[in-house]
């Protein structure tokens, strides 16, 4: 998650910059426009650090206030920078130019809702988690099908916060649909402005596996069960912050994949021969936009089934190795004897490394496959189809996930049965299926669909020079 967000990050300060230059070069301001962005990244910096001296509570263990605890930082992180942004474009860029302000405004406003929707939809203080656990009262296969459901569903509230936000940041910077150049930059601002705070909001991430291991670390230590009652609480909240966090990754994620198919075509234009060509060339109405539209649809669903088979290969292998221990080595099953930890752990390390060859490989190959034999209209059908299914799929997995986990954790509180009844058997099975879900296959999709981008303009001159010249 942490190479996600800083990719995300780098990626619209740089196709921010980028757009900035080109929108802004004709009125001798292209310098101006480029530093915009990465002023905001240092200011965003120091916002995140001062409301991380606000995230405080009491010894009370309940979600909501906890919730509330953390919410506090990166709301007031969020206020700081948008209170900041304002001089910030109305010096650099000229009052001439300061309803580029709400463009940042519209980024900033989209990452705190698309957190507010992931959060309402995982986290068990809510009604969509908590009636999924329900389920559990018939079984595995129902609380199963209802995570499927529950995902599906929350991917209608993000897309219209996106959709919502690139209008504006389109409409407000003076874009236009015959001149879109500044709506463009518009909408990578809105990117930047959405990553701003990523100091506070990855850190909020990262608190829920911190969370996590304390807990495994109490209940392996035998401590009291207070203690254990204090980090299930702690840890519960950590599902729904790294729930949230994968959310506002995914939003922004879909922004700067934007910007940067944005960025590609203004480099196609910069091009020798390619003067001629107007953003009205990638029309959907061309059939090499279309063909390659549908392959980039197709690519977070093949991405996602070789992620999840990776899963799967590597969970079969250690569940096999471990029963040959529990075979072979004796006393193990009586507590006398100690298991063979490290060949686990070395047989997770080789799967997690090999198993993501041919995934990187198809990111990285099929850009330029497409883009030799279809073209740059083709690469461009390709990028749109990909952030659009990409980021539809990824919420859809992430969300899912992170309900099954805190329906099972809602249940170990003592709801449904509590811990060690059937309903809660069942409960584990929904979270076993969406561990890869949301750890896996939802983060990487959000990877794969700004690597595209980036390895289609890399190859940007060679796609065109094969096409031009043969």
């Amino acid at each position: 998650m942490g190479a996600d967000l800083y990719e995300s990050y780098v990626g619209s300060v740089i196709s921010c910059s980028a757009l900035g230059v080109a929108a802004f070069n004709a009125q001798g301001m292209g310098f101006q426009a480029m530093a915009i962005p990465m002023i905001m990244a240092a200011l965003g910096i120091l916002c995140s650090i001062i409301g991380t001296f606000f995230v405080r509570t009491g010894e009370k263990t309940e979600q909501k206030l906890l919730l509330k605890a953390l919410s506090r930082g990166t709301n007031l992180s969020a206020i700081l920078i948008a209170i900041a942004a304002f001089p910030l474009i109305w010096f650099i860029l000229g009052k001439e130019n300061w309803t580029l302000y709400f463009a940042v405004l519209a980024g900033l406003i989209a990452g705190v809702l698309i957190g507010k929707s992931t959060e309402y939809f995982t986290s068990d203080t809510y009604k969509p988690t908590k009636k999924l656990a329900e389920k559990s009262e018939t079984g595995s296969a129902t609380i199963i099908i209802g995570g499927l459901g529950l995902g599906m569903l929350s991917t209608a509230i993000p897309i219209v916060i996106v959709g919502i936000a690139v209008l504006v940041a389109f409409f407000v910077s003076g874009g236009t649909i015959q001149n879109p150049q500044i709506g463009l930059y518009g909408i990578a601002l809105a990117a930047v402005g959405m990553l701003s705070t990523l100091g506070i909001t990855l850190a909020t991430d990262a608190y829920g596996p911190v969370a996590d291991n304390a807990g495994g670390i109490a209940e392996m230590s035998g401590l009291e069960p207070e203690v254990r009652e204090r980090t299930d609480a702690l840890d519960s909240l950590g599902n729904t912050t790294a729930a949230t966090g994968k959310g506002f990754a995914i939003g922004s994620a879909a922004l700067t994949a934007l910007a940067l198919v944005a960025s590609y075509i203004d480099k196609i234009k910069t091009m020798p021969g390619m003067e001629n060509i107007t953003y009205d060339s990638f029309s959907v109405m061309n059939p090499l936009v279309l063909i390659g539209l549908f392959i980039g649809a197709c690519l977070p669903f093949v991405f996602a089934a070789l992620t999840m088979d990776a899963v799967g290969r590597a969970a079969q292998s250690v569940v096999i190795e471990v029963r040959r221990q529990f075979k072979n080595i004796k006393g193990l099953m009586e507590g006398k004897a100690d298991p063979d930890y490290a060949k686990c752990v070395d047989m997770c390390s080789r799967s997690s490394l090999k198993e993501m060859i041919l995934p990187t490989v198809i990111a990285i190959v099929v850009p330029v496959v497409v883009g030799l034999v279809l073209g740059f209209y083709g690469v461009v059908g390709m990028l749109a189809g990909a952030t659009a299914s990409g980021f539809l799929l990824a919420i859809f997995m992430s969300n899912s996930g992170g309900a099954w986990d805190n329906a099972k954790k809602y249940i170990e509180a003592g709801n449904h049965g509590g811990k060690g009844s059937d309903q809660h058997k069942a409960a584990v099975v929904g979270d076993t299926v969406g561990d890869p879900f949301k750890d896996t296959s939802g983060p990487s999709i959000k990877i794969l669909i700004k690597l595209l981008s980036m390895v289609s303009i890399v190859f940007a001159a060679l796609v065109v020079q094969v096409h031009l010249f043969g």
